[in-house]
């Protein structure tokens, strides 16, 4: 009896498991673009891949399985069965090539499109948590040559670079800022040439393969003011691509992001339309933000923003018209449910390090191409949930532990158990 009682629940998920696979397997295939440009974007009805879980993930439902913690179990496979994207953040380029196209043969399997992150610049996230990346420009851009042609012409949603943009070795901003990230071996005099270089490189070999919708990183929200970031995806060659996404593996809430990712693709077009005898050409700088005239904590207050560009682009002389005329985005949703962890007030000095495993956290919007809002083609699980930020010390670095839930975090891109449970049990639309 007790044995039945055991096998019941989990002959249960291992058929809730077989019919996901046998959908997957059965799907339509994924439609061709829906609107023209560079790669049109994934079609409204583009059906996402979903990779092998981690095997983390894997030993974690067993064990929970084990221990009868059946509805726990249940919503875990249900959240590795979310598609999500597939990250390639090392090896030769052959070693990338073959990685790649075992994950594009596997989704065609699927009849899904896969979300393929490259990570992999030099310099990559400043030396912190997620440090590596190739050692210079040229061994990147073999790198991303031999991703390119393991995509060859099949279809695909490439998101280069988290980060890439967002933090830019010994780069000065667009308001004469200089940027925190100084690592001593780069070259001050180059570094951040050296890095739109990289970008660039990789948008040309990227956006030359005929059937990849192509995004570029637009930070999020909670961090570069609309004009910045418009101004390093110009230089970073986002013309050529289909657009940026936002909020990767962060947790600002959705509603801003949609906002923000308008804000940048009107910004781009006003910082790059020559009407009224060009005098704008390249200020990024003028357009409005969520810094002003929105108080960014005041979310209310945002609609002054958004009248700033009606004012400035929709009711321009020569207003932005047809498909291709705006930079379209895509929004990472993956952990944002519940929105941004705010640190207690009373914490000490410091970094509190919100972005990293903040506790409490539950999964956003589910990953669709058909969202509903005209610049925003998808909303992706970029971030895959359930894996680590890092080890976050916060504002105790010498403690070996995270102060804010009293145990040291997994590595970077390691398993989180508790995290894991968080995101499912606090999931916003629940799970």
């Amino acid at each position: 009896m007790a044995r039945s009682s055991i096998r019941s629940p989990l002959a249960a998920l291992t058929a809730a498991a077989a019919v996901v696979a046998l959908s997957l397997l059965s799907a339509a295939p994924a439609t061709a673009h829906g609107r023209p440009g560079h790669g049109g974007g994934p079609s409204s009805s583009t059906r996402l891949y979903v990779p092998p879980p981690n095997e983390g993930a894997v030993k974690q439902i067993a064990q929970l399985v084990k221990k009868r913690q059946y509805a726990d179990a249940k919503a875990l496979t249900k959240m590795v069965a979310t598609p999500q994207a597939v990250w390639f953040t090392e090896g030769t380029p052959k070693e990338v090539r073959r990685s790649v196209e075992k994950t594009v043969r596997h989704a065609k399997l699927q009849r899904a499109v896969p979300v393929i992150v490259a990570y992999n610049l030099p310099f990559r996230d400043c030396a912190q948590y997620s440090a590596g990346g190739a050692l210079d420009t040229a061994s990147y851009l073999a790198w991303i040559d031999g991703l390119a042609k393991g995509i060859g012409t099949s279809e695909a949603i490439v998101l280069l670079e988290p980060d890439g943009l967002g933090i830019i070795p010994w780069y000065t901003t667009i308001n004469g800022n200089t940027e925190w990230c100084q690592p001593a071996e780069a070259d001050p005099a180059t570094a951040a040439a050296d890095r739109f270089e990289q970008v660039n490189g990789a948008v040309d070999r990227l956006a030359a393969l005929p059937n990849v919708s192509l995004y570029l990183d637009g930070t999020h929200s909670g961090w570069l003011g609309v004009g910045d970031i418009a101004d390093r995806l110009h230089k970073a060659g986002v013309g050529e691509a289909d657009g940026f996404f936002l909020n990767a593996s962060n947790y600002q809430l959705s509603e801003r992001q949609v906002k923000y990712g308008n804000w940048i693709s009107q910004c781009l077009w006003y910082g790059t339309n020559d009407a009224e005898g060009g005098w704008r050409l390249g200020h990024f700088d003028y357009c409005a933000s969520q810094y002003y005239p929105a108080d960014p904590a005041d979310f209310s207050t945002w609609g002054l923003t958004d009248q700033w560009y009606v004012d400035n682009v929709t009711n321009a002389a020569n207003p932005p018209s047809g498909p291709e005329a705006l930079k379209h985005s895509v929004i990472d949703t993956s952990r944002n449910g519940q929105g941004p962890w705010t640190a207690p007030a009373d914490h000490p000095a410091g970094d509190p390090q919100e972005w990293c495993n903040p506790p409490e956290r539950g999964l956003g919007l589910r990953p669709t191409t058909s969202t509903g809002e005209a610049l925003v083609d998808a909303y992706l699980w970029i971030k895959i949930p359930g894996e680590s930020d890092g080890e976050c010390l916060r504002w105790a670095p010498d403690g070996g532990i995270d102060p804010v839930r009293g145990y040291p975090g997994p590595a970077a891109g390691d398993w989180f158990p508790q995290m894991a449970l968080e995101l499912v049990h606090n999931a916003v639309p629940a799970s």
